[in-house]
């Protein structure tokens, strides 16, 4: 015979005052009044015959049966709403939120995003731009493009793309009395950095490319520009305000408008690629699976037919 449960309101009123170690606070997000919250928690108390918290002057505090019980309890809310998130998202079939790092919604997702429209003119495509890491279970995201090393667990992923990073700037640079023709050349010229990466992966930097092209001449750590944005980096570039250190997928589209030129052959690959991941449980779902499919169309234009000339490293 099934344990009799108690009443799912003091269970809420228990997990929001355990998470928030304040009867008053979690009676605000409760919309109750402290009274209210303190009668919900002491029907659960009497329930189990046990006493969960500590009244103090002006506080209280989990007793021992209170600490080991509020992991289950918040974990069952959590997945609660994790499970009444993914009906609505599920109900919501012409719906799709997609989730990408800013750079690469500004560089190339974003130009290209008209043609997934036209392609499905019946999906609400709507795009989440941000450097933090979405959970494809908790946030209300269905599909993601991730830079990253292609590890994760209980999701499906498929790899779009490898990542290069080579020298690029205006084709103004290469012409005039200070000309690219070298790497030894770059010493004539401002070296732009692109920093968005710092604190989130390692890529490869100025000093690691002149070193593979043996430019010894050139001092990576002399003053140059940085940017916390990498759009903002390859802009700068395109202005003709120095050469950029600069990622081929995001430079695309600006290479391809001969805005930018990689005025040498060698480019380093990084150690992380482009993938698109979503719940693997939803990735038969039609409007994640023609998103996919789109983008894995689009990719095989670059890296089929558009490919950079010169050897990887």
């Amino acid at each position: 015979m099934a344990e009799r449960l108690p009443p799912l309101t003091a269970l809420k009123a228990f997990e929001a005052a355990s998470r928030l170690i304040s009867f008053q606070a979690a009676a605000e997000e409760l919309s109750v009044t402290p009274a209210a919250l303190s009668y919900q928690i002491r029907q659960l108390e009497d329930h189990l015959g046990l006493k969960l918290f500590n009244r103090l002057n002006r506080a209280v505090e989990l007793t021992e049966h209170g600490r080991l019980i509020q992991p289950g309890i918040h974990e069952a809310f959590e997945h609660l709403h994790r499970t009444m998130r993914q009906l609505r998202r599920r109900r919501q079939t012409n719906v799709l939120t997609v989730t990408a790092g800013p750079a690469f919604t500004a560089k190339w997702l974003s130009p290209r995003l008209y043609r997934f429209i036209g392609r499905h003119p019946n999906i609400d495509a709507r795009i989440s731009a941000t450097v933090v890491k979405s959970d494809l279970e908790m946030d209300d995201i269905d599909i993601a493009i991730r830079f990253g090393p292609g590890e994760y667990p209980g999701h499906y992923s498929v790899k779009l793309m490898d990542e290069y990073m080579t020298p690029l700037c205006a084709p103004s640079l290469l012409e005039g009395a200070n000309a690219i023709r070298t790497p030894e050349d770059l010493q004539h010229h401002s070296l732009i950095h692109d920093d968005t990466h710092q604190g989130f992966f390692i890529l490869q930097t100025w000093a690691d490319w002149l070193k593979a092209a043996g430019a010894s001449n050139v001092d990576p750590g002399r003053s140059g520009l940085h940017f916390n944005v990498a759009d903002h980096a390859l802009d700068a570039a395109v202005g003709g305000g120095g050469v950029v250190l600069g990622r081929t997928c995001l430079a695309e589209p600006d290479i391809r408008a001969g805005r930018l030129v990689a005025p040498f052959d060698l480019r380093l690959k990084t150690n992380y690629s482009f993938f698109i991941v979503c719940l693997e449980s939803r990735k038969n779902e039609p409007a994640i699976e023609a998103f996919r499919t789109w983008v894995m169309d689009e990719m095989a234009g670059i890296t089929e037919t558009e490919k950079l000339p010169g050897p990887a490293v």
